[in-house]
């Protein structure tokens, strides 16, 4: 299928614009953790939950700033190229809150970024999954929409396997994680695995980054524990 040309995408977003009531995107959460150094919405229209407390959420001293110093002196030699391309990406944009390239989706960015890393990863758009040159909020249901953008990987196993919070032990950095925050099925937001980390205890915690809330190296088991009581985690294994 014909990947869409940067003309055709500006093309593609003046008559969404003009045409279309701009439909915004929610994330709930979005957390990104990276260990390679370390001892070891709710239809296809594309509206996910923002559900973020500001007041649960870890501090930026203790989350962020802290991961952000650590993944300087990470060693990424073990990764392939191409997923060093996306971790650089995801390491130098984690905290943007806007973009010429992409645009940004206030509030609602945090499948749009990791989309934006897949590119980097070199990842090709096509006709379902591409994005609208400086308007993130046009761009396809699939870049933008967390559950847009499981429904467009369930009908392509090629590009990914599924994952349930119960097999970390196959989740790698650079996996996309998701979070359902209510069980509805749908997905609510949308992170990078930036780490898998063996516990002593032989537990495996799952770390990841992304936008709203802008972060760095979080915990899953803190996502789906603290902030959001009860919610799960969902994986997809990227085969390329």
């Amino acid at each position: 299928m014909t990947t869409p040309t940067r003309a055709m995408r500006r093309r593609r977003a003046v008559v969404l614009v003009a045409a279309a009531t701009v439909v915004i995107l929610t994330c709930g959460f979005i957390a990104l953790g990276w260990s390679a150094a370390l001892p070891s919405d709710r239809s296809t229209t594309g509206a996910d939950s923002l559900e973020v407390d500001a007041s649960s959420a870890p501090s930026d001293e203790a989350d962020e700033s802290d991961g952000a110093e650590e993944v300087a002196l990470l060693d990424w030699s073990t990764l392939t190229p191409e997923v060093s391309a996306q971790m650089e990406y995801v390491r130098e944009h984690w905290d943007d809150t806007e973009s010429e390239e992409f645009g940004y989706i206030f509030d609602n960015d945090c499948m749009a970024f990791a989309s934006q890393s897949l590119l980097a990863r070199g990842w090709l758009e096509d006709d379902e999954w591409w994005y609208a040159v400086g308007d993130g909020y046009t761009s396809s249901v699939a870049w933008r929409s967390s559950t847009g953008f499981m429904e467009y990987l369930e009908e392509r196993p090629e590009k990914a396997t599924a994952l349930t919070d119960d097999q970390r032990d196959q989740v790698a950095i650079g996996d996309i994680v998701q979070f359902d925050w209510d069980l509805s099925g749908d997905r609510d937001h949308t992170g990078i695995v930036t780490g898998v980390v063996q516990r002593a205890d032989g537990s495996i915690d799952v770390e990841y980054a992304g936008h709203t809330d802008h972060t760095w190296d979080r915990s899953v088991d803190w996502s789906i524990t603290v902030q959001h009581p009860g919610a799960v985690a969902t994986y997809w294994h990227l085969s390329d």
